[in-house]
């Protein structure tokens, strides 16, 4: 299905992505702020279900049509910043579930971070970029891309999670005081803005 030597060259270079901080990583990092350990671990696997769903667009060709129509990338764009910035308006609103408030529930984290990973269409020109570099053209191509992908989506939950149990579990233990937990909602809250604005902004160098 996939040619060994290719699989041991990518390995390493799927890990040294997965540890780079960049917009999951907050995203769960915000979610284990946000709700504790058990919904940053949801939200960490709902992103990497996107990143599984947008590799198999990649490895069927849409992803390539996506990257080569504007207007459809700035729509699904669009409708990321606008995702995000509901959660901020959620998250200034509720009380975080690790202060005594409504708990966050994992189903909602889950989705939340599916949303966030499938509406941001930089993902899968990465994909596009990283994936076929790895692929070889005279073996099925699509099954290739799912291999590989799920490499990057299992590493990307064991450290995207243990980031977001680790907030989690500060927050927690932070957020009995009420003035630490209303600090800590404002906190997550422009998290979860920077990441709309850096979306936004990113469509901009595309």
């Amino acid at each position: 299905m996939i040619d060994p030597i290719l699989l041991l060259a990518f390995l390493p270079a799927a890990l040294a992505l997965n540890l780079t901080p960049g917009a999951d990583m907050l995203f769960c990092l915000a979610q284990g702020t946000r709700g504790g350990p058990v919904p940053a671990l949801a939200a960490s696997a709902g992103i990497s279900t996107g990143a599984i769903v947008h590799v198999t667009l990649a490895g069927l060709g849409l992803g390539a049509l996506v990257a080569a129509h504007p207007a459809a990338f700035d729509a699904i764009r669009y409708a990321g910043v606008a995702y995000l910035l509901w959660l901020v308006w959620r998250t200034l609103r509720s009380p975080l579930g690790a202060g005594g408030g409504p708990a966050v529930r994992p189903s909602r984290a889950f989705r939340d971070g599916l949303v966030v990973n499938l509406t941001n269409p930089k993902v899968i020109l990465f994909i596009l970029a990283f994936v076929p570099q790895f692929v070889d053209p005279a073996r099925p191509v699509l099954a290739q891309f799912l291999v590989l992908g799920t490499v990057i989506a299992a590493g990307g939950f064991v450290v995207n999670g243990l980031v977001g149990v680790f907030a989690g579990g500060i927050g927690r233990h932070m957020a009995r005081d009420a003035r630490i937990e209303r600090i800590l909602r404002i906190v997550t809250a422009t998290v979860f803005g920077g990441l709309a604005v850096r979306l936004a902004l990113e469509g901009r160098r595309a």
